[in-house]
């Protein structure tokens, strides 16, 4: 939706400043809700595309899953380097995906699920703790698939999944 991609926008530029902390999203679990609802949607939406093509080159998207138990132990700062390998991969596969998405419908969805996807990549970038910029030299694992629908899975279960429990622990050390 424009309104969240402008808030959003305006978020980064805020950060951009140094006036704002990324506090209001972690802290404004509504936010997160929010951007789970988007992710739904996207998803139903483009499942109601119709003829949307099978990709000629696969989709190489993150394996996105994963155990609550493991995810507990790691570090904020592991936790994070982790989403953001999963969302470099997945910038990447909706980018090829544009490439061979000429059918209205479906290349408007990519679009969207691009610009989101995008803006996540940007936000965790600014978050970083350890010193030194990101570098994507991460190697997250991976299945090619040939169905532009995965494609919205695996960001709405990114987004359900990691990522909301990220924010949820990032909201226990930093919202007193």
């Amino acid at each position: 939706s424009p309104a969240g991609l402008l808030l959003l926008t305006s978020f980064l530029l805020h950060m951009e400043e140094g006036h704002a902390s990324p506090t209001r999203l972690v802290c404004d679990s509504r936010l997160i809700q929010k951007y789970i609802r988007e992710a739904k949607d996207m998803e139903n939406t483009v499942g109601q595309c119709q003829a949307l093509p099978a990709l000629g080159c696969p989709a190489v998207l993150p394996l996105v899953n994963f155990s609550l138990q493991q995810w507990k132990c790691k570090s904020n700062e592991s936790k994070r380097r982790e989403i953001l390998c999963d969302l470099a991969l997945l910038v990447g596969a909706v980018a090829g995906a544009q490439g061979q998405v000429t059918q209205e419908c479906g290349a408007r969805q990519l679009g969207q699920l691009y610009r989101h996807a995008n803006s996540f990549l940007l936000l965790l970038q600014t978050f970083g703790w350890e010193a030194g910029p990101w570098e994507p030299g991460c190697s997250p694992h991976s299945v090619e698939q040939i169905h532009v629908t995965s494609i919205f899975l695996t960001y709405r279960k990114l987004v359900q999944g990691k990522l909301s429990f990220f924010f949820h622990n990032l909201a226990k050390d930093s919202c007193k």
